[in-house]
């Protein structure tokens, strides 16, 4: 009996020793590289870098017993039971510039093309089947993307937020290197770029208020309040951002992931007011009130940044949290009514213009039962 037992567990041991290496080794190249030379000294050099690692100016908040309860009690409506009805887009959307100067087509979660003042930024590009260092593991994506990164009209830059797999897709990068793209992102995630083959001439890293000119349009990295890492041992090991796009007619502000913070009056008071802020509203619980805003903390945001038009983004592609999946759009709609916000709905893949009216502002997802503020309350520490 003992003999068999040992032998199971030994088939057992040995079983995840595999799966394992199997992980490890397709997911090798996509974890990244950690920086080192110059990019680390100058990291080491940052304000905001201390001990080895980033840190943010509010510690966040995390409540281990919380993340329990939320899997216990996980919305049954987290993914939708049918692909969301999304709005057909081309190549060809994109011939004609927009007349206003300013048009915006978000393209699920964090994705965004903004065409700005004759500039094109996307952002956190994520086209990959999911959210994953492996291509047949991790949360998957809800729909396929309209078109692909390599009919998009030319780019002037890429910018990435952070690390995590759902904003810094390896796939999605490598698609975009072979076109000669330009990346801006935050203190150290330049090493991931330069490892997967991106050349360091085509690589503009920031730290928070830092700033690159491309063309007419100046890119201001904005302090964010989140964290960072590919792996279980580089948690914080490279700096998290937002970004401030400045035209000469146009401002936009993409707040990456983030908690709520002081600063963000900062941010409209240096550089707004903005025409189109597009903050993360998804993937939320009061277990990590800190790590993600949530919708009423994210029309606060909007208002502290001095916006005029929000839109709501992180939600809608992946299911990374417990919430129901339309939860996001249901309270934002409701905060920004009750704060006389102007809020932008549009459906994935739907180009507007957000100083030119008509605004997407119709309720195109389908009514699922969803929880309240008051009944679950997201308050970001220290504000």
């Amino acid at each position: 009996m003992r003999r068999s037992l040992r032998r199971g567990a030994q088939v057992l041991l040995g079983s995840f020793a595999l799966f394992v290496l199997v992980l490890v080794a397709e997911g090798y190249r996509a974890f990244g590289k950690s920086p080192t030379g110059a990019r680390l000294q100058r990291m080491q050099n940052s304000a905001h870098y201390q001990d080895g690692h980033f840190v943010n100016a509010q510690p966040l908040v995390n409540d281990v017993w919380g993340t329990f309860d939320a899997i216990r009690h996980a919305s049954p409506h987290v993914s939708p039971s049918s692909a969301p009805e999304v709005a057909k887009l081309s190549a060809r959307s994109f011939d004609a510039p927009p007349p206003s100067g300013l048009r915006v087509t978000w393209f699920g979660h964090s994705s965004m093309l903004i065409e700005i003042d004759g500039e094109r930024i996307l952002t956190d590009p994520m086209w990959s089947d999911r959210a994953s260092p492996i291509s047949w593991l991790g949360p998957k994506r809800w729909y396929p993307p309209a078109v692909e990164l390599e009919q998009l009209p030319k780019l002037t830059a890429v910018v990435i937020s952070h690390d995590h797999y759902d904003h810094l897709d390896y796939r999605s990068v490598q698609r975009l290197n072979a076109l000669g793209v330009k990346f801006v992102v935050p203190l150290g995630v330049g090493a991931h770029l330069e490892y997967w083959g991106v050349p360091s001439e085509r690589l503009i890293e920031l730290d928070w208020w830092e700033q690159a000119r491309l063309g007419e349009l100046t890119i201001v990295c904005t302090p964010a309040r989140h964290a960072s890492g590919r792996l279980l041992f580089d948690k914080d090991a490279t700096l998290w951002a937002g970004y401030a796009l400045l035209g000469p007619r146009h401002r936009a502000y993409y707040s990456g992931d983030t908690g709520l913070f002081p600063a963000m009056r900062e941010i409209g008071d240096r550089l707004g007011p903005f025409d189109v802020t597009m903050i993360e509203t998804g993937q939320y619980h009061r277990a990590w009130p800190d790590w993600h805003i949530g919708p009423e903390q994210a029309v606060r945001a909007h208002e502290l940044v001095r916006g005029k038009a929000l839109l709501p983004v992180h939600w809608a592609l992946l299911g990374l949290a417990f919430h129901g999946w339309t939860e996001p759009a249901e309270r934002t709609s409701l905060a920004a009514r009750e704060h006389s916000v102007a809020l932008l709905t549009p459906r994935p893949f739907e180009p507007f213009e957000p100083t030119s009216p008509p605004l997407p502002q119709a309720r195109w997802w389908p009514t699922v039962p969803w929880e309240t503020a008051q009944q679950h309350a997201i308050v970001s520490s220290g504000n």
